[in-house]
């Protein structure tokens, strides 16, 4: 009970902020203006390695609130790509790299961190970029194959008990794995987006609350859409877009508390290490 009211009194704090008035609006900006260019990044990588359009299709449908799937959606589907598919590959990139290179500043505005020069951190973002998609390929390739792989096993497998249980494991396992990777694309981001060393294991807690939060943020912003919202009265044909923005706000405003909560553990990381450092020295704690 006390490390909750602790975890929730830091909560408090981080959102009070003055960084979280601009930091999480700026970022959903991009993240909208990199969102497009991704999915087409994404076609062309799940063509490339025949990664089905169908499987994508049906996980993210279950993800995406309504309306943000009736507007994404149709990039994925089209499976049309311009005919220099090189040169729209590297500004689909570039343009892609929007998101990642705003979540860079943003981290270096939390800790407090000098941003390198402009062209090292858009080839970071770049490489945040490729990370990401790699990670989201690999996420949907075992969604999708899963069942097939799946499939095989209990065909193999003749006695009935067996198939059972084998039946419940895969569809405990299987969005766990899921949820897992969406931690460590996190956890990754969180790790080298700052221009600065950050160590690992201060970035749990923030990845383990972005995972989490993002879910069920998602998911109760779905139920809302569906149920109670009235967004096409007041936006009408827009309202769609409405909801996207106000989807990535949400999340980016996630991912900047994940951000601030990662930097008051690397803060207390840093003092423990003082600490042991002077220990040793026989000196005096900084504490």
């Amino acid at each position: 009970m006390k490390r909750i009211k602790e975890f929730l009194k830091t909560l408090i704090d981080i959102i009070m902020l003055p960084e979280m008035m601009h930091l999480p609006g700026s970022l959903a900006f991009f993240i909208i203006l990199s969102i497009f260019p991704i999915l087409i990044l994404i076609s062309i990588a799940s063509s490339y390695f025949s990664v089905s359009i169908d499987g994508m299709v049906n996980t993210l449908s279950i993800a995406l609130p309504k309306g943000v799937e009736q507007l994404l959606l149709p990039y994925i589907q089209a499976g049309t790509f311009p005919r220099n598919i090189i040169l729209s590959t590297i500004f689909a990139f570039i343009l892609a790299s929007n998101g990642t290179h705003a979540l860079i500043l943003a981290s270096n505005s939390l800790y407090d961190l000098k941003s390198s020069s402009y062209i090292k951190r858009r080839v970071k973002a770049l490489f945040l970029i490729l990370l990401l998609i790699i990670l989201f390929i690999f996420m949907i390739s075992f969604l999708t194959y899963g069942n097939r792989i799946f499939t095989f096993i209990l065909e193999s497998v003749s006695y009935e008990p067996v198939n059972e249980v084998l039946y419940y494991l895969f569809a405990f396992i299987k969005w766990p794995i899921a949820m897992f990777i969406i931690y460590l694309a996190i956890k990754l981001l969180y790790v080298l987006s700052p221009d600065g060393k950050i160590y690992s294991a201060t970035t749990s807690r923030g990845a383990m609350f972005s995972t989490v939060g993002f879910t069920v943020a998602t998911a109760v912003f779905t139920f809302y859409v569906n149920n109670f919202s009235a967004y096409d009265i007041y936006y009408g044909s827009i309202a769609t877009i409405v909801i996207l923005m106000m989807w990535v706000y949400i999340l980016s405003f996630i991912l900047v508390i994940g951000i601030a909560i990662n930097v008051r553990s690397y803060n207390k990381y840093k003092i423990k290490s003082m600490n042991n450092m002077l220990k040793k020295n026989n000196n005096i704690s900084v504490l």
